[in-house]
């Protein structure tokens, strides 16, 4: 039973992730008061594209559930820098709580995400599943 509770712990969690990064890679993409609020921040052009792209593989490498745990890591660590980076970047420019407090939240799900990936992994290697 615990295995399942996990099992929806994590995928909610990294569910969520996965839709908001894709819109928000989307958004970068495509929006254009996206990209001027990136000007705003102060960040070039080029950075907001990178960084969509960089969300989708990111989003890519955590929904394939046969990916390496070493590649799954190193998406968790750049979303991580994101959100941080991000909550920075929007406190420096005086923004609104909100604006400040979103990328907060998403750390929180992402670190959330992490927990539960390790714990279906430890799982797994102790039921034979690997």
């Amino acid at each position: 039973m615990k295995t399942k509770t996990n099992s929806i712990v994590y995928w909610t969690t990294t569910g969520i992730l996965a839709v908001m990064m894709l819109f928000s890679a989307f958004s970068y993409l495509t929006n254009p008061q996206i990209a001027e609020g990136f000007k705003k921040l102060g960040f070039l052009d080029y950075f907001r594209v990178e960084l969509g792209i960089a969300k989708i593989i990111g989003v890519i490498v955590l929904v394939i559930p046969r990916m390496p745990e070493r590649m799954k890591e190193w998406a968790y660590a750049g979303f991580g820098i994101v959100f941080i980076s991000a909550a920075i970047a929007h406190i420096n420019n005086d923004d609104t709580t909100v604006k400040v407090m979103m990328p907060v939240i998403f750390l929180i799900i992402l670190i959330f995400s992490n927990v539960y990936m390790h714990k279906l992994h430890k799982t797994e290697h102790i039921l034979g599943h690997v």
